[in-house]
């Protein structure tokens, strides 16, 4: 192109798509149109970021080169299209009006720690917002959990009731500020502002709220602390009898509790820190992130995760958090302000009356919360970060599909809900849910489905759904579908667990899909678990399987593995097996024992299951570590801390198994493998050596049943899905096995491998459904 060519001004229309509105995105715009001496606007709609754009071709160039390498740090562009428009008598470059348009949507942010320039700002006495709880800017600050509607405009969010005051109005006109537009714009002259009651609700009068609330907590108060996306609850994580006392009123005697720091210098007081779980601590997502404790004295009490050798720790992720920890100076508990297994509070009122009998004292304020938001909670296994559950800082951000969807609605399971909705080539997955055993849960769910289907404009045209017929999200998927006269799609539970594996690895061809799993619904009616299957997008063969046990009780034995040890030993060992050496098993009273043995024998509420976490259970409770569960999974994880104290090289050991063929599928059988850590129980081999040696046995289960299948399917491509791959060293195991034996293997990072994923496979399930 010549000189004369390249100076020659032309007019350019550009669409941005992504995540481009509540990042800065338009003043990053404006800057650097100004920075190349361009003419031109920028405009927020409903759909995208328009622009228009004049000025020389090496400029525009320049341009769009900055625009694609130089967005700001938590935008997100997912597309951009251009078309070269007539040139006009445009002068100086301008930020125009926001322009609904009729069914058009985009990719919202999720909710963003406060950025370093902000938190320079509340610590420093000089600043107009020194210590105001609720500053923000473009760079940082609440999104997605005040946000009522597109485009993302504060009329259109909770902050619409806050006029700015003079000075914060010309920050947010100034294109040059940080605060140019930034919607939830406020300083302490016109924004939100805290309150501090007692457990009653009354006001209690202080000239310095947060530094108040410090010295009640320090003296072994409880307090709910209006945060975020709801509430949560804070006591002294030191204080022994305090951490007690919330485990009594909030009914949850074992689970453990998350923690807050002030900063990463007191986390590695009580934590070892790998690089990968340092970057998550300081993201700007700032989740929970599970941490191996130090081998030294910590202060932290030891009721906070008893047992357990992780810790679940953030740093404080607003300026009210900021301010909370530097006056308290230690670790908090910080978690989740509701009765176990309800939804999180999320208005004044509402918690006022939840949590009452729970907190002493509140810290309340005058902004509402349009959506709940739990804390995101992530850990790190072959040095690469895992999402347990997935929420506060990365829902709803979108998954990007590697085809057009239709407009799909997925309902998710019944356990760590969650529901994704589809259109274009986008997956939105909803924030964690939570488990959906009460109305108050399901409240939360129809509310935040009703809300998705609003912001991203969606028209379900099918509906899908996991084929347990007593799973909530089930029934209501089913009712919606017919009273909307909607296509309805089932969906079997793990084959939903391996699609979405291989949506979020953008795998389109057929893989083993390995679903190691609590339990799902099976195709024969049995409860499956323990899953093998040739899976693509459309369908699936199960290809293998772990035996069927019977479960005696049903769900009774999920709360109890040691129903889940007599249900393998009663079918797979000599009916007079001697439990009686057995720590646990011999513990039960002759009549219990005689009455579940009969139970098995008439197959009496006893469901079949072929269930991987059930078999972890079953083997936690035979080798004595746990015989009932006080919280879910309560018994697998206790056996993989037990197993990853052991650095015996006995530990190494595998236990015996065999793989039959039954009819075309592999069946596992597991009878040997009972058997023999009975024997090494009797024998009084360590716990931790046993409890290694299963889970050495379990990865090598695993690789041996892909090698057999992969003779048989030509297929090389292996996806690990399921709650059971939350256990860190079973995980590694496997995929280093998987890989040393050629295999390519692909994990869940973005997703829970939980149920806390399997919304999405059901939707693509669902479009491919024919």
């Amino acid at each position: 192109m010549s000189n004369l060519s390249k100076n020659k001004s032309i007019r350019m229309h550009i669409k941005v798509n992504g995540i481009v509105q509540g990042v800065g995105f338009r003043p990053f715009i404006y800057r650097i149109a100004h920075k190349y001496g361009l003419s031109g606007w920028v405009q927020n709609t409903s759909g995208n970021v328009a622009i228009e754009i004049q000025g020389s071709q090496t400029n525009v160039d320049s341009f769009m080169n900055a625009l694609k390498n130089e967005s700001p740090p938590v935008s997100r562009i997912q597309g951009i299209s251009t078309e070269i428009i007539p040139v006009n008598n445009d002068t100086g470059f301008r930020i125009i009006e926001s322009k609904a348009e009729e069914g058009a949507y985009q990719p919202i942010s999720a909710d963003i720690a406060t950025c370093n320039q902000c938190l320079a700002e509340i610590l420093d006495p000089s600043d107009r917002r020194y210590l105001y709880p609720f500053t923000n800017c473009t760079n940082c600050g609440p999104r997605f959990t005040i946000i009522k509607d597109i485009p993302y405009d504060r009329p259109l969010t909770t902050m619409q009731p806050f006029k700015m005051c003079d000075r914060c109005q010309a920050e947010y006109d100034d294109p040059l500020n940080r605060r140019f537009h930034a919607q939830p714009n406020a300083c302490p002259v016109c924004g939100p502002h805290l309150q501090l009651t007692d457990s009653k609700g009354i006001a209690i009068d202080c000239d310095n709220i947060l530094k108040r609330a410090a010295e009640l907590i320090l003296e072994g108060n409880i307090f709910a602390v209006k945060g975020l996306g709801g509430f949560q609850f804070a006591c002294d994580a030191t204080n022994y009898d305090t951490v007690a006392k919330l485990r009594l009123r909030k009914r949850r005697p074992g689970k453990p509790f998350a923690l807050m720091m002030p900063d990463l210098e007191e986390i590695e007081k009580h934590c070892l820190v790998k690089d990968a779980e340092k970057k998550l601590l300081l993201s700007a997502e700032a989740p929970i992130v599970l941490l191996k404790k130090r081998d030294d004295n910590s202060e932290i009490a030891l009721n906070i995760a008893e047992n357990n050798l992780y810790l679940g720790v953030m740093l404080p992720p607003t300026p009210l958090h900021h301010i909370l920890m530097r006056y308290v100076a230690k670790p908090l508990v910080m978690t989740s302000g509701n009765l176990s297994e309800e939804p999180i509070c999320k208005d004044n009122n509402e918690a006022l009356a939840r949590l009452n009998g729970i907190a002493d004292y509140f810290i309340l304020h005058n902004r509402d919360i349009y959506s709940r938001y739990d804390d995101s909670v992530y850990l790190v296994a072959n040095k690469q970060a895992h999402a347990v559950r997935r929420a506060r800082g990365y829902a709803p951000s979108a998954l990007v599909l590697p085809f057009e969807a239709k407009q799909i609605l997925a309902c998710g399971a019944e356990e760590k809900n969650t529901f994704c909705v589809t259109r274009d080539k986008y997956a939105f997955l909803s924030q964690h849910i939570g488990d959906m055993d009460n109305a108050e849960t399901l409240d939360h769910y129809e509310d935040t489905i009703g809300l998705y289907k609003h912001l991203f404009r969606i028209n379900p045209e099918i509906i899908a759904y996991d084929l347990h017929p007593e799973y909530r999200a089930t029934k209501y998927a089913l009712e919606y579908a017919a009273k909307n006269n909607l296509k309805a799609v089932g969906v079997q539970h793990h084959h939903a667990h391996i699609v979405s594996c291989m949506v979020e690895n953008n795998v389109q061809t057929p893989v083993i899909g390995v679903a190691f799993d609590g339990t799902g619904y099976g195709a024969d009616d049995n409860l499956w678990g323990g899953e093998f299957l040739l899976s693509d997008y459309e369908g699936f063969e199960r290809l293998a399987h772990f035996e069927y046990v019977p479960m005696p009780g049903g769900a009774a034995a999920i709360r109890k593995p040691y129903r889940m040890a007599l249900g393998y030993i009663y079918t797979l060992l000599e009916a007079q097996t001697d439990i009686g050496s057995l720590p646990i098993l011999g513990q039960i009273a002759d009549t219990e024992l005689n009455t579940l043995k009969r139970q098995i024998d008439l197959k009496l509420n006893c469901p079949l299951t072929s269930s991987a976490g059930r078999l972890f259970d079953a083997v936690s409770a035979i080798i004595g570590i746990c015989g009932e569960a006080c919280y879910e999974a309560q018994a697998a994880i206790d056996l993989e801390m037990a197993a990853t104290k052991n650095d015996n090289d006995a530990g190494k050991e595998t236990y015996p198994f065999e793989i039959d063929d039954n009819n075309g599928v592999s069946v596992i059988r597991l009878q040997n493998l009972i058997k023999y850590i009975i024997r090494d129980v009797n024998n009084n081999i360590a716990v931790p050596i046993i409890a290694d040696r299963f889970h050495q046995t379990m990865a090598r289960i695993i690789a041996e049943t892909c090698k057999l299948l992969a003779e048989k399917t030509k297929i090389k491509t292996i996806a690990l899905s399921g709650g059971v791959f939350q256990n860190r060293l079973l995980s590694e195991l496997a995929v280093n096995i998987l890989e040393k034996d050629g295999f390519t293997v692909l994990t869940h990072r973005i997703l829970p491998c939980n149920d806390g994923g399997i919304a999405l496979g059901q939707a693509v399930a669902a479009h491919f459904n024919k």
